[in-house]
């Protein structure tokens, strides 16, 4: 069974999701069945199918985040040190062409977040930077075209 790499932070969200889904939509879903299910036919009962469906949804994603979380291998980035680049460590890049600045921490596929800086250990750039160091330049091919960064820092936090 291989292991899944996730932050302390990620696997604790990934619990909190689980705990909604379990104790309070399940709930709220078997609710909204039997409400439904009052109302007669079951045949020509929208509301019933969209509850079911609802109930189907849930169910499932609840089977991914339990196979998840049994799978995680839990890496606490506070204890990490260096200047290479690994899971857990947030780099700062400087676009070559525009001198632009970006920071990104590598998570786990299940946490990444681009809106919020993080990338997953799976994605181009991320694989791109992995056993780099600092200073170093690496090109990284985007759906914009290929990208040469230069990794400004690395911090694990």
């Amino acid at each position: 069974m291989e292991k899944i790499p996730m932050t302390p932070g990620g696997h604790a969200a990934l619990e909190i999701e689980l705990k909604q889904r379990q104790q309070v939509d399940r709930q709220r879903i078997i609710s909204a069945i039997s409400e439904a299910r009052a109302h007669g036919d079951l045949s020509e009962n929208a509301e019933y199918h969209a509850a079911k469906e609802q109930q189907a949804l849930n169910e499932g994603r609840i089977a991914e985040l339990e196979d998840k979380l049994s799978r995680a291998e839990i890496i606490d980035v506070a204890k990490l040190s260096g200047d290479t680049v690994m899971f857990g460590a947030t780099v700062t890049l400087i676009d070559e062409d525009t001198e632009e600045e970006k920071s990104w921490q590598i998570v786990g596929d299940m946490e990444a977040d681009a809106k919020a800086g993080r990338i997953s250990i799976s994605s181009p750039l991320a694989r791109a930077l992995i056993g780099k160091k600092r200073g170093t330049s690496v090109e990284v091919v985007t759906p914009k075209g290929a990208r040469s960064y230069e990794i400004a820092a690395v911090r694990f936090a």
